[in-house]
Protein backbone atom coordinates (compact mmCIF):
# COMPACT_ATOMS: atom_id res chain seq x y z
CA UNK A 1 0.00 0.00 0.00
CA UNK A 2 1.04 3.19 -0.35
CA UNK A 3 1.84 5.70 2.70
CA UNK A 4 3.82 8.71 3.62
CA UNK A 5 6.68 7.68 6.03
CA UNK A 6 9.72 9.89 7.55
CA UNK A 7 13.13 8.74 8.39
CA UNK A 8 15.53 11.26 8.86
CA UNK A 9 14.04 13.74 12.01
CA UNK A 10 16.87 16.48 10.70
CA UNK A 11 15.54 16.21 6.89
CA UNK A 12 12.27 17.55 8.07
CA UNK A 13 9.64 18.49 6.02
CA UNK A 14 12.13 17.90 2.83
CA UNK A 15 11.86 13.69 4.09
CA UNK A 16 8.55 13.22 3.69
CA UNK A 17 8.33 10.61 1.04
CA UNK A 18 5.41 8.84 -0.84
CA UNK A 19 6.52 4.93 -0.66
CA UNK A 20 5.13 1.56 -0.46
CA UNK A 21 4.94 0.04 2.84
CA UNK A 22 3.59 -3.25 3.99
CA UNK A 23 -0.69 -3.75 5.03
CA UNK A 24 -0.77 -2.90 9.05
CA UNK A 25 -1.31 -5.53 11.26
CA UNK A 26 -4.16 -5.36 13.43
CA UNK A 27 -4.02 -6.21 17.01
CA UNK A 28 -6.31 -6.75 19.47
CA UNK A 29 -8.63 -4.38 20.32
CA UNK A 30 -7.76 -2.85 16.91
CA UNK A 31 -9.50 -2.28 13.70
CA UNK A 32 -8.02 -1.61 10.10
CA UNK A 33 -9.23 1.64 9.05
CA UNK A 34 -9.23 2.00 4.79
CA UNK A 35 -8.73 6.05 4.74
CA UNK A 36 -10.74 8.47 3.03
CA UNK A 37 -9.44 11.66 4.02
CA UNK A 38 -6.46 12.50 6.30
CA UNK A 39 -5.56 15.56 8.71
CA UNK A 40 -2.16 16.41 9.72
CA UNK A 41 -0.52 19.04 12.26
CA UNK A 42 2.30 20.95 10.76
CA UNK A 43 4.30 20.97 13.73
CA UNK A 44 4.00 17.13 14.24
CA UNK A 45 7.83 16.56 12.34
CA UNK A 46 8.96 17.82 16.11
CA UNK A 47 6.77 15.85 18.20
CA UNK A 48 8.89 12.54 20.05
CA UNK A 49 5.92 10.29 19.31
CA UNK A 50 6.98 10.92 15.42
CA UNK A 51 9.99 9.15 15.67
CA UNK A 52 9.88 6.40 18.91
CA UNK A 53 7.52 4.37 20.65
CA UNK A 54 6.48 4.65 23.81
CA UNK A 55 9.77 2.48 25.35
CA UNK A 56 11.58 5.58 23.49
CA UNK A 57 12.72 2.94 20.43
CA UNK A 58 13.11 4.34 17.20
CA UNK A 59 10.44 3.39 15.14
CA UNK A 60 10.98 4.83 11.55
CA UNK A 61 10.29 4.66 9.31
CA UNK A 62 6.91 6.02 10.47
CA UNK A 63 3.78 7.21 8.83
CA UNK A 64 2.69 11.01 10.28
CA UNK A 65 -0.73 12.26 10.34
CA UNK A 66 -3.29 11.42 13.83
CA UNK A 67 -6.58 12.21 12.17
CA UNK A 68 -8.49 10.44 9.72
CA UNK A 69 -12.26 9.25 8.32
CA UNK A 70 -12.47 6.24 6.34
CA UNK A 71 -14.27 2.80 6.63
CA UNK A 72 -13.69 -0.01 9.13
CA UNK A 73 -12.04 -3.32 6.60
CA UNK A 74 -11.15 -5.70 9.45
CA UNK A 75 -11.60 -6.29 13.26
CA UNK A 76 -8.56 -7.51 15.57
CA UNK A 77 -9.22 -10.36 17.95
CA UNK A 78 -11.41 -8.88 21.00
CA UNK A 79 -12.54 -5.75 19.18
CA UNK A 80 -16.12 -4.62 19.78
CA UNK A 81 -18.43 -1.33 19.48
CA UNK A 82 -18.05 -0.84 15.58
CA UNK A 83 -18.01 -3.53 12.34
CA UNK A 84 -16.56 -4.05 8.85
CA UNK A 85 -17.69 -1.89 6.62
CA UNK A 86 -18.62 0.88 9.24
CA UNK A 87 -17.98 4.72 8.11
CA UNK A 88 -15.77 5.85 11.29
CA UNK A 89 -13.79 9.00 11.99
CA UNK A 90 -11.09 9.63 14.50
CA UNK A 91 -7.52 10.44 16.01
CA UNK A 92 -4.54 7.54 15.64
CA UNK A 93 -2.45 6.98 18.48
CA UNK A 94 0.44 9.79 18.91
CA UNK A 95 2.95 6.69 18.99
CA UNK A 96 2.17 4.83 16.54
CA UNK A 97 2.16 4.91 12.70
CA UNK A 98 -0.95 7.48 11.43
CA UNK A 99 -3.30 8.23 9.31
CA UNK A 100 -1.51 9.58 5.90
CA UNK A 101 -1.61 6.30 4.40
CA UNK A 102 -4.29 4.06 2.46
CA UNK A 103 -4.94 2.02 5.44
CA UNK A 104 -3.78 2.13 9.09
CA UNK A 105 -4.54 0.23 12.56
CA UNK A 106 -6.46 2.44 15.16
CA UNK A 107 -7.87 1.29 18.52
CA UNK A 108 -11.70 1.17 18.21
CA UNK A 109 -11.85 3.09 21.11
CA UNK A 110 -10.43 6.57 19.30
CA UNK A 111 -13.00 6.32 16.95
CA UNK A 112 -16.49 7.42 16.40
CA UNK A 113 -19.27 6.12 13.82
CA UNK A 114 -19.83 8.56 10.64
CA UNK A 115 -22.97 8.93 9.58
CA UNK A 116 -23.32 8.76 5.58
CA UNK A 117 -24.12 12.33 4.97
CA UNK A 118 -21.22 14.01 6.19
CA UNK A 119 -18.30 13.74 3.71
CA UNK A 120 -15.10 12.39 4.71
CA UNK A 121 -13.06 15.60 3.65
CA UNK A 122 -15.06 17.50 6.43
CA UNK A 123 -14.81 14.62 9.15
CA UNK A 124 -11.12 14.06 9.04
CA UNK A 125 -11.01 18.29 9.77
CA UNK A 126 -12.79 17.51 13.09
CA UNK A 127 -11.00 15.21 15.49
CA UNK A 128 -8.05 17.44 16.72
CA UNK A 129 -8.99 21.00 15.88
CA UNK A 130 -12.74 19.88 17.83
CA UNK A 131 -11.84 18.01 20.59
CA UNK A 132 -8.73 20.06 21.39
CA UNK A 133 -11.46 23.54 21.30
CA UNK A 134 -13.82 21.57 23.49
CA UNK A 135 -11.19 20.60 26.12
CA UNK A 136 -9.59 23.74 26.11
CA UNK A 137 -12.76 25.71 26.51
CA UNK A 138 -14.59 23.30 28.92
CA UNK A 139 -12.96 20.60 30.37
CA UNK A 140 -9.86 23.11 31.02
CA UNK A 141 -11.11 26.96 31.16
CA UNK A 142 -14.65 26.30 32.47
CA UNK A 143 -16.34 28.90 29.85
CA UNK A 144 -19.09 30.09 30.99
CA UNK A 145 -22.19 32.06 29.66
CA UNK A 146 -21.21 35.56 29.82
CA UNK A 147 -17.65 34.96 30.07
CA UNK A 148 -15.44 36.79 27.72
CA UNK A 149 -13.10 34.79 25.59
CA UNK A 150 -9.91 35.57 23.50
CA UNK A 151 -9.18 33.04 20.92
CA UNK A 152 -6.16 33.26 19.21
CA UNK A 153 -5.92 31.90 15.34
CA UNK A 154 -9.78 32.21 15.00
CA UNK A 155 -9.79 31.22 11.34
CA UNK A 156 -7.68 28.35 12.07
CA UNK A 157 -8.61 24.97 12.39
CA UNK A 158 -8.83 25.03 16.26
CA UNK A 159 -9.55 28.60 16.27
CA UNK A 160 -12.66 28.13 14.45
CA UNK A 161 -14.17 25.68 16.07
CA UNK A 162 -13.82 26.85 19.07
CA UNK A 163 -15.06 30.69 18.14
CA UNK A 164 -18.69 28.38 17.42
CA UNK A 165 -18.60 26.38 20.47
CA UNK A 166 -18.10 29.61 23.00
CA UNK A 167 -20.78 31.46 20.82
CA UNK A 168 -23.17 28.72 21.63
CA UNK A 169 -22.73 28.32 24.91
CA UNK A 170 -23.57 32.35 25.20
CA UNK A 171 -19.89 33.80 25.55
CA UNK A 172 -18.48 37.28 24.50
CA UNK A 173 -15.95 36.19 21.50
CA UNK A 174 -12.89 38.16 20.53
CA UNK A 175 -10.94 36.48 17.76
CA UNK A 176 -7.51 37.24 16.51
CA UNK A 177 -5.31 36.63 13.28
CA UNK A 178 -4.34 37.89 10.58
CA UNK A 179 -6.62 40.93 8.37
CA UNK A 180 -7.51 38.59 5.68
CA UNK A 181 -9.12 36.74 8.61
CA UNK A 182 -11.51 38.99 10.00
CA UNK A 183 -14.70 38.55 7.71
CA UNK A 184 -14.21 34.30 8.52
CA UNK A 185 -13.72 34.91 12.35
CA UNK A 186 -16.84 37.58 12.36
CA UNK A 187 -19.04 35.51 10.29
CA UNK A 188 -18.88 32.59 12.51
CA UNK A 189 -19.68 34.43 15.30
CA UNK A 190 -16.60 35.96 16.83
CA UNK A 191 -17.98 39.75 18.12
CA UNK A 192 -14.47 41.84 17.84
CA UNK A 193 -11.46 40.66 15.47
CA UNK A 194 -7.53 41.72 16.64
CA UNK A 195 -5.37 41.97 14.05
CA UNK A 196 -2.00 40.93 15.61
CA UNK A 197 0.21 42.20 13.20
CA UNK A 198 -1.99 45.70 12.79
CA UNK A 199 -3.77 46.69 16.15
CA UNK A 200 -2.97 47.09 20.05
CA UNK A 201 -3.72 43.50 21.74
CA UNK A 202 -4.98 44.93 24.91
CA UNK A 203 -7.09 46.89 23.51
CA UNK A 204 -9.97 44.11 24.12
CA UNK A 205 -9.80 45.01 28.21
CA UNK A 206 -9.59 42.01 30.67
CA UNK A 207 -10.93 39.00 29.20
CA UNK A 208 -11.91 35.36 31.36
CA UNK A 209 -10.18 33.15 29.48
CA UNK A 210 -7.05 33.06 26.77
CA UNK A 211 -7.25 29.99 23.89
CA UNK A 212 -3.37 30.08 22.72
CA UNK A 213 -1.99 28.42 19.78
CA UNK A 214 0.71 30.35 19.35
CA UNK A 215 3.04 30.62 22.13
CA UNK A 216 5.71 32.96 22.67
CA UNK A 217 4.94 36.63 22.43
CA UNK A 218 1.20 36.49 21.88
CA UNK A 219 1.03 34.21 24.92
CA UNK A 220 2.99 36.69 27.21
CA UNK A 221 1.23 39.41 25.96
CA UNK A 222 -2.22 37.72 26.49
CA UNK A 223 -1.35 36.50 30.19
CA UNK A 224 -1.73 40.00 31.21
CA UNK A 225 -4.99 40.22 29.73
CA UNK A 226 -6.56 37.78 32.36
CA UNK A 227 -8.71 39.09 34.82
CA UNK A 228 -8.37 37.59 38.77
CA UNK A 229 -9.43 34.14 38.63
CA UNK A 230 -9.17 33.52 34.91
CA UNK A 231 -7.85 30.94 32.94
CA UNK A 232 -5.05 31.60 30.15
CA UNK A 233 -5.13 27.42 28.15
CA UNK A 234 -2.74 27.08 25.54
CA UNK A 235 -1.40 23.92 23.11
CA UNK A 236 1.95 25.39 21.86
CA UNK A 237 4.22 25.33 24.78
CA UNK A 238 4.29 24.73 28.55
CA UNK A 239 3.78 28.78 29.64
CA UNK A 240 6.46 30.39 31.52
CA UNK A 241 4.01 32.86 33.10
CA UNK A 242 0.31 32.83 34.20
CA UNK A 243 -2.04 35.36 35.18
CA UNK A 244 -2.16 37.20 38.66
CA UNK A 245 -4.64 35.39 40.54
CA UNK A 246 -5.04 32.98 37.90
CA UNK A 247 -4.46 30.11 35.83
CA UNK A 248 -2.12 29.14 33.02
CA UNK A 249 -2.52 25.47 31.27
CA UNK A 250 -0.81 23.56 28.97
CA UNK A 251 -2.42 20.56 27.52
CA UNK A 252 -2.42 17.74 25.17
CA UNK A 253 -5.37 16.98 23.21
CA UNK A 254 -7.11 13.32 24.34
CA UNK A 255 -9.35 10.91 22.43
CA UNK A 256 -13.00 11.25 23.46
CA UNK A 257 -15.22 8.81 21.54
CA UNK A 258 -18.51 10.57 23.27
CA UNK A 259 -17.31 13.82 22.30
CA UNK A 260 -16.78 13.19 18.68
CA UNK A 261 -20.15 11.77 18.54
CA UNK A 262 -21.23 15.16 19.95
CA UNK A 263 -19.18 17.33 17.90
CA UNK A 264 -20.59 14.76 14.55
CA UNK A 265 -24.30 15.69 15.77
CA UNK A 266 -23.66 19.56 15.69
CA UNK A 267 -22.47 19.59 12.42
CA UNK A 268 -25.28 17.28 11.17
CA UNK A 269 -27.40 19.76 12.95
CA UNK A 270 -25.84 22.73 11.29
CA UNK A 271 -24.50 24.17 14.40
CA UNK A 272 -21.03 23.28 13.66
CA UNK A 273 -18.87 24.09 10.76
CA UNK A 274 -15.41 22.19 10.32
CA UNK A 275 -13.40 25.03 8.13
CA UNK A 276 -11.84 22.81 5.43
CA UNK A 277 -9.20 24.56 3.65
CA UNK A 278 -7.02 23.18 0.74
CA UNK A 279 -7.96 19.49 0.04
CA UNK A 280 -4.70 18.03 -1.55
CA UNK A 281 -4.01 14.51 -3.05
CA UNK A 282 -1.03 11.80 -0.66
CA UNK A 283 1.07 12.88 -3.31
CA UNK A 284 1.28 16.45 -2.32
CA UNK A 285 1.57 15.80 1.07
CA UNK A 286 5.33 17.29 1.51
CA UNK A 287 3.89 20.94 0.00
CA UNK A 288 0.89 20.39 2.26
CA UNK A 289 3.33 19.89 5.50
CA UNK A 290 5.35 22.95 4.40
CA UNK A 291 5.77 26.00 7.12
CA UNK A 292 5.32 28.51 4.55
CA UNK A 293 1.81 27.14 3.27
CA UNK A 294 -0.95 29.02 4.77
CA UNK A 295 -4.51 28.69 4.08
CA UNK A 296 -7.86 29.54 6.75
CA UNK A 297 -8.89 26.44 8.01
CA UNK A 298 -7.92 22.84 7.89
CA UNK A 299 -5.22 21.46 5.34
CA UNK A 300 -7.19 17.60 4.23
CA UNK A 301 -5.20 15.05 2.44
CA UNK A 302 -7.55 12.83 0.03
CA UNK A 303 -6.35 9.30 -0.29
CA UNK A 304 -9.43 7.37 -1.11
CA UNK A 305 -11.38 8.56 -4.15
CA UNK A 306 -14.78 6.63 -3.19
CA UNK A 307 -13.90 3.95 -5.52
CA UNK A 308 -13.64 0.00 -5.24
CA UNK A 309 -10.39 -0.43 -3.15
CA UNK A 310 -7.80 -2.32 -4.00
CA UNK A 311 -7.74 -6.09 -2.22
CA UNK A 312 -5.81 -4.86 0.91
CA UNK A 313 -3.00 -7.09 0.28
CA UNK A 314 -0.18 -7.58 3.38
CA UNK A 315 2.40 -7.75 1.16
CA UNK A 316 0.75 -4.67 -1.11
Amino acid sequence: MRAITVRDRAAGVGGLTLTDVPYPHAAENDVIVRVHAAGFTPGELDWPGTWSDRAGRDRTPSIPGHELSGVVVELGYGTTGLTVGQRVFGLTDWARDGSLAEYTAVEARNLAPLAADIDHSVAAALPISGLTAWQALFDHAHLATGQTVLIHGAAGGVGSIAVQLAREVGANVIGTGRADDRELALTLGAQTFVDLAADDLHQVGEVDVVLDVIGGEILQRSTDLVRPGGTVVTIAAPPTVQPKDGRAIFFVVEPDRARLIDLAQRLRSGRLKPIVGAVRPLSETASAFARHHRAPGKTIIQIADGQAPRHPNPDS
